[in-house]
Formats: structure tokens, sequence, C-alpha cells
């Protein structure tokens, strides 16, 4: 399937959804090649003005890049997105709700794509063809297919594609890293990774009254046409499998693509095994599992994932652990990791919680405090745009993180079954599996075949 060119694209649509379109994916690869070099000051655009992507934003400010556009369907966002870089720029960004201007302008060397989940792979692409370097929170990718194709596309337009997975930037998680490398765990075979998270039911309510000059169609992008809901929009598309991958893609591919990394990063696993469900808060309007176990055989090793989302004893590692010489009380820390050596015991923290290394007894042999990832990674993002090395989370890389969870939630949807995959194959053992590898798009909002 060739290009699509962005007035055939219109011309078939019949219509045109500001700030999200997906006409214009054909940029040319002359276009990518023939991009004036980053100067020394990595201009960049913000794609999504929620709160991850203002932090992203304004650390990325603070490694020395320069905010010139900022894109969003809600210009009170924009509005307030702005007034928090102020604070560490000056140069006051360009407000725009198509982000089809963000690709056509010359201001603009990176961007930044911090939108719902759904638009994660539709924009870093069309970025790619754009001739601008991406970097795109996690999930990267809605299914399994788009993460390939964010790799051709950042490959065939020689474009550099950070994914938001800061730990692989962090020296405590390279040493630990290093660490397992060095044989002194004995070998391992089974590593456990936990998302034990507290909360609470999700009730979706009144769904209000669509603003004027909010485009709604722009906002669903692939997803099913649905009537508005104010609460959809403000973050309770994390409740809906149109819009997301649950609690696992959201913030357990953390530590899913941490475990991937201190383990060497091995070839993707071929088997998979879910179970899970809506069991503290049945009845309330979430699909996505509140409890969920998901088991992956890499031949070797066994890696398994277990998440929760109601005990409120299970915290997270506070920002005092991570940015002092401190560890997480780590029977109760909800997102740690734990690699059993034939020998020794390691559980890891992410984003700075640090790891320890224990014997029989408990008795600590080594150890290392952790501090946050965030600034190395975005200081490895804005370095490669400037050598057009591969960042340390490149796409490529984190595929299989994105992978594994696609996988966990493909086998928990089709009815908590275990399933083989052929990673070359792209394909399981299971037709209706299959069917979630790449899902449907919306008219008008396809990914095309050639990127």
């Amino acid at each position: 399937m060739p290009p699509v060119s962005r007035r055939t694209f219109l011309s078939r649509t019949g219509k045109m959804a500001a700030g999200a379109a997906v006409a214009g994916f054909a940029y040319s690869a002359a276009r990518a090649e023939s991009a004036p070099a980053a100067s020394e000051r990595v201009n960049v655009a913000l794609l999504g003005c929620g709160g991850r992507g203002r932090y992203v934003m304004r650390g990325v400010a603070e490694q020395g890049a320069r905010i010139t556009m900022l894109c969003d369907l809600q210009q009170n966002r924009m509005d307030e997105t702005a007034k928090f870089l102020s604070e560490v720029q000056q140069d006051k960004p360009a407000l725009v709700k198509d982000m089809r201007r963000v690709f056509d302008s010359k201001e603009v060397d990176a961007v930044i794509v911090a939108t719902p989940d759904r638009w994660h792979a539709p924009a870093s692409i069309r970025a790619c063809q754009a001739g601008k370097d991406v970097y795109v929170e996690k999930p990267h990718s809605y299914n399994i297919w788009e993460s390939g194709k964010m790799i051709e596309a950042a490959r065939k337009h020689n474009r550099v594609l950070q994914v938001g997975t800061q730990n692989r930037s962090g020296p405590y998680a390279i040493a630990a890293r290093d660490y397992v490398r060095s044989g002194k765990l004995g070998k391992i075979c089974l590593v456990r990774v936990f998302n034990m998270k507290s909360g609470g039911p999700f009730r979706l309510g009144d769904p209000g009254k669509q603003p004027e000059g909010f485009d709604w169609d722009a906002w669903l992008g692939s997803a099913p046409l649905r009537p508005y809901h104010q609460h959809i929009v403000h973050g309770g598309w994390h409740n809906f499998w149109d819009f997301c991958g649950g609690d696992m893609a959201d913030d357990g591919i953390h530590q899913v693509d941490l475990a991937l990394m201190v383990m060497g990063d091995p070839p993707l696993p071929r088997s998979v095994r879910s179970l899970g469900g809506r069991y503290a808060h049945r009845g309330d309007d979430s699909e996505c599992p509140d409890v969920l176990m998901v088991n992956w055989d890499f031949g070797n090793f066994v890696m398994t994932f277990e998440m929760t989302g109601y005990p409120r004893y299970m915290e997270k590692t506070s920002t005092t652990i991570r940015r002092n010489d401190l560890f997480p009380y780590w029977t109760m820390n909800a997102t740690r990791i734990e690699l059993y050596g034939s020998e020794l015991l390691m559980t890891l923290g992410r984003h700075g919680g640090g790891w320890i290394v224990q014997q029989s007894g408990g008795g600590i042999v080594d150890q290392m405090y952790g501090r946050p990832c965030d600034e190395p990674h975005y200081a490895n993002f804005l370095e490669c745009i400037k050598t057009r090395k591969n960042p340390n989370a490149d796409i490529a890389v984190a595929r299989a993180g994105n992978v594994l969870v696609h996988m966990g939630n493909i086998a928990h949807r089709i009815g908590n079954v275990a399933l083989k995959y052929d990673p070359e194959a792209n394909r399981f053992d299971n037709p209706e599996a299959n069917k979630f590898i790449k899902t449907p798009y919306r008219k008008g909002y396809e990914i095309p075949e050639e990127v």
C-alpha cells in the first residue's frame, strides 16, 4: 500500500479532525532526510498538555532544550502548561490545537508525545515522517503491531525515538544490570515483578456537556465512536480497553521493562498465562482488572507479574526515599522486582528505589541507593538528537516490554488462558488472541502499512 497523501486522505474521509487528524501520514523520506540538523539548542514541541506531559516538557527544558510549541485540544490545558513552563523558560511557546502544525513547523526539531495511549503510535509515526525526533511516553503503542510500525518509521526516516521508560538511564539500574551480569546471584530461574497498588472503585458519573470548540472526534482518534463523557477525557480513559491496556500497560510496564533490562534483554518469551479480573471493585464502571497475575516463559527462566488495585497499605517508593540514601520497606513496596538467583536474592526498586542483595537469613551482601532517572533520560535523548546515536530506551529495545504487557492483557481478555507465541511470525496459537495483535481502527484514523 503506497503512502497516502494529505489531500487524498482528506478527500476520502470528507472531514478534518482538528488537532488530531491522521491526514498527512505520507511525509516523504526525502523530506525527512532534507530536514536541517538540530541546532545546538534543540527546539521541542509538546503534544498533550496533561500532568505527565508538563513534567517531561519541563525536565527537557531544564536540560537545555527550548520549548517552541504546545499542542492540545483543550485551550485551558495549554494555558496552564505555558504558565508552568514560564518558571524555567522566558521564551513563550506557540499554542496550537492541530498537531499537523507542529509537524509542519521549521521551529520544531523534536516532539514529546504525551497524549492518551491511543495516539502514541500515530503521533510518533507522523513525527518521524515529518523529520522530527521523538520522545514518546509509555506504553508507546496501543497494540503489538503498532510497535513494529514505529520501529519501521524511526529507521526509515532516520529518527531518534526514545521511549519514556526512564529506568534505562538510571545509574543504579545500570549497576544492577551489571551485578546480575557478573553472575554473583547465581543462576536466575525466577523473576517476580510487582505492581501491587492501592485503589478504589471507578464511577463515570455525569457525562457533562461537551465544551464548545472541543473536538471529541479528534480526541477519540482511532478508538470506536462513543458519546462524549467528561470523566473519560479527564483521566477516566485509563479504565477502558478502548483507550489503554489497564494498569499493567500504564504503570507496571516500568517494572517489566526494568526487569528485562537487568536480565540482559532476553529474546521474547514463547508463552504467556494470565489470571485476573475485577474482584475488589466489582460492579463499578471500570473494564480493567484490579487483580491480575501473568506468567511468561522465557525458556531458561520464568517472569511473573502480580498486580492489584485495592490494598491501601501498598505504596510506591516515596520522593523522600528516591532523593536520599534510603531504601523502601520492601515487603510493602508496591513496585519492586525480585530476582531469585541460586545463590543470592536481589530486590530492586524503580525510579530511584535502589537495590539490595541478600543471603540466607536476610543478611545484606551488597546494596546501592538510587536516584530518580528522569534527568539522565532526558539528557540522553537530547544528546542522541545531536549525535544521531540510538538512545537508551530506543524503540527497538523498548518494544519487548511493550509486547509482554500486550501478551498478558490478551491472555486475560480472551478468558484468562495460556497462549503460545511465535515472535518471528508475531502470532499466537489462538485465533481470538491474534485479533488483538492489530486492533481495528476507526475510518479516517488508520495507520498505513507503509510508514
